[in-house]
């Protein structure tokens, strides 16, 4: 008696749904498949104008652009969430400044190939 009462609790419960055996595959969730979530990752980015890096502040937004000498202006990262805004360092010069950069991995490798060649500037968003 003890028992039937106990699974009768348990189908109350848990309800009356049938529950897939272990060789059955697990049923597909309801409704259109959510995307896997992007990983970020810091990506460090040398801005050519460091008077435009000190206007930034961690959580701000930005596009950036790389000018290069052969071609028109493009932009490598819209919408970049700024991670830090290191101190500036002393006796660089007119050598930029840095920012770090929250962004996909596959973007801050453009990011960083693009620092090799190019003049990198940023956008406020």
């Amino acid at each position: 008696m003890g028992l039937a009462v106990a699974a009768a609790a348990a189908l109350a419960a848990g309800g009356a749904q049938a529950r897939p055996t272990r060789s059955e595959p697990p049923p597909a969730p309801p409704g259109p498949r959510a995307a896997a979530p992007v990983r970020l990752v810091s990506a460090p980015v040398r801005i050519a104008d460091a008077a435009t890096v000190r206007l930034l502040r961690p959580g701000d937004r930005v596009d950036v652009v790389a000018a290069e000498r052969d071609g028109p202006p493009r932009v490598l990262a819209a919408g970049a969430r700024v991670a830090e805004v290191p101190e500036p360092e002393k006796g660089v010069g007119d050598g930029g400044a840095l920012v770090v950069l929250s962004v996909p991995r596959d973007t801050a490798r453009e990011l960083v190939g693009a620092g090799t060649t190019a003049r990198l500037a940023v956008t406020l968003c």
